[in-house]
């Protein structure tokens, strides 16, 4: 049994049968190791940000790691901005790196680097495999790794070496390691602060705090204290539609957050961290909390985030409440694409268990808001500011849950980043509608130069134009396999978002907004 080997069946054997891929010279060892070893299932990746995004998607959905395989150094820098995203999203990954042979190193061959260094900036755990022998045990401690809460990025170098050496030795399974909890006097605490101030407190989750159980047990605290519920702009997960609580999101814009989280006394952080804006800008607060707001955190994201909500129940006397009924589904939207008509159009039309995932950017900021009285689905967000992730992102949960429908709202000049995903979708025949809000322009970039103070002109909006020439997204996806078609009105994409979730496989629908 050579290295390549002895690392695929110690994936297998601890759960990962899933890799995205995109595979080069250094590889190939492991490459020919996934032919002779059954039970992976490979989804070829066009481009390495595909591949890792892809790779987030699905640990989002399913709280497993799905594998990555990487070529050397920049393979992996090309898939990094999405690694970026992932980590903050929590996503469980074991990324697999190819690399140069260890004797090879040091003649600096041309795909030589720092790839360790470059590991490092988007991974909680780094390693290269140095001898045949313990590769099986470095890839179950890198599977470990992943799991370890609230889920992170274990990347391990591959030199080919020691990849085709024979010698390999499968590795025993490690245990997931529970996640810590927390102490009695940070739950203690939280609950006095939110006896004390009513809606002037906020309760602020993140991660297992957004599932639908999370989401209960929020509401339950609500209700016997009477404090808001909040959740970061962008999430990883977050279950939305009938059946779950209300929350309200932070706007990303700085002076809408600043008025919506005006008159908050006090902020219980539960798995999340204090919210801050994006950038700085001139004269502009760098976090929309009042500044005399008392901070409490209850709960790191990397410790056991339930427990903690139902100790804090339990403490304050929260009743056994289930979440009311919030109103009847939005009619279709009619008339002018606008944000909310499309928001309603999709809050409408999503079927039950469908997966969101929102690259929408400017266009989309009302696209939540319509979503809560819609069938329970869930909201996978931008969680990195990193665009280019939401076709990948797509692509990896439809590989992760079989059987739901994904529907990705898509700004096109971050769809231009990845584009590359439709062609995995229709290789794989995935059920994804992709929703591509064609406004021919870089929107959000043009409402920075505003928060900025500047005053642009011709130079500077050419920067921002993507309609010279025009992209033409019905023929670039028929040209990589997707069927599509174009509209203009908010009737004919009722009509086609309602065709494409009645078929199999991935569609694509340009809104010329």
């Amino acid at each position: 049994m050579n290295g390549a080997e002895s690392l695929v069946h110690t994936l297998l054997k601890s759960g990962v049968d899933t890799c995205f891929t995109n595979p080069g010279t250094s590889e190939m060892h492991f490459v020919a190791a996934l032919d002779r070893i059954p039970g992976m299932k490979c989804v070829l990746g066009l481009f390495e940000g595909v591949v890792t995004g892809a790779a987030d998607g699905y640990g989002r959905v399913t709280g497993r790691p799905a594998a990555t395989l990487l070529h050397c150094g920049p393979g992996l820098a090309n898939g990094l901005a999405n690694l970026h995203n992932a980590r903050r999203a929590g996503s469980p990954i074991v990324n697999i790196v190819g690399d140069q042979a260890t004797y090879h190193r040091p003649f600096d061959a041309p795909l030589t680097a720092d790839t360790e260094g470059w590991a490092r900036g988007v991974s909680a755990w780094v390693r290269t495999a140095m001898d045949v022998k313990t590769v099986g045990q470095d890839a179950a401690a890198a599977v470990q790794a992943a799991q370890t809460s609230p889920g992170q990025i274990a990347s391990l170098i591959l030199p080919s070496d020691v990849s085709w050496n024979e010698g390999g030795i499968v590795g025993d399974v490690l245990p997931v390691l529970e996640a810590p909890l927390v102490d009695s006097y940070q739950v203690e605490q939280a609950a006095r602060l939110l006896r004390q101030g009513g809606s002037t407190i906020g309760l602020m989750i993140g991660h297992a705090g957004l599932t639908e159980e999370g989401l209960l047990l929020a509401y339950r605290i609500s209700v016997a204290t009477g404090c808001r519920l909040i959740a970061q702009g962008a999430n990883g997960k977050l279950s939305r539609g009938y059946g779950r609580a209300v929350i309200e999101r932070v706007p990303y814009v700085v002076d809408q957050a600043v008025a919506a989280m005006a008159g908050l006394k006090g902020l219980v952080l539960c798995g999340t961290h204090r919210p801050v804006t994006f950038f700085a800008y001139p004269n502009k607060p760098q976090t929309p909390i009042p500044h005399d707001a008392a901070i409490h955190v209850m709960a790191r994201a990397e410790q056991n985030i339930i427990e903690a909500l139902q100790r804090l129940a339990d403490m304050v006397q929260a009743p056994q409440a289930a979440v009311p009924f919030h109103g009847e589904k939005p009619a279709a939207g009619r008339g002018a694409l606008t944000s909310a008509s499309v928001a309603a159009t999709v809050a409408r039309l999503m079927p039950e268990g469908t997966i969101i995932s929102d690259e929408s950017v400017s266009f989309g900021r009302d696209f939540f808001a319509h979503s809560q009285a819609s069938e329970p689905h869930e909201w996978l967000s931008v969680t990195g500011g990193a665009i280019g992730q939401g076709i990948p992102v797509a692509t990896g949960a439809a590989i992760g849950a079989p059987g739901r429908r994904v529907i990705n709202l898509q700004a096109d000049g971050s769809a231009m980043y990845t584009v590359q995903a439709l062609w995995t979708q229709a290789r794989e025949k995935l059920d994804v509608t992709t929703v591509i809000l064609s406004n021919r322009k870089y929107q959000i970039l043009i409402g920075e130069l505003a928060n900025v103070g500047a005053n642009p002109g011709r130079t500077a909006m050419d920067m921002f134009d993507l309609g010279n020439p025009d992209l033409k997204w019905p023929e670039m996806a028929q040209s990589m396999g997707v069927e599509a078609a174009q509209t203009d009105c908010v009737e004919g994409f009722a009509d086609l978002l309602a065709h494409s979730l009645k078929r199999s496989g991935p569609f694509l629908i340009e809104l010329l907004i």
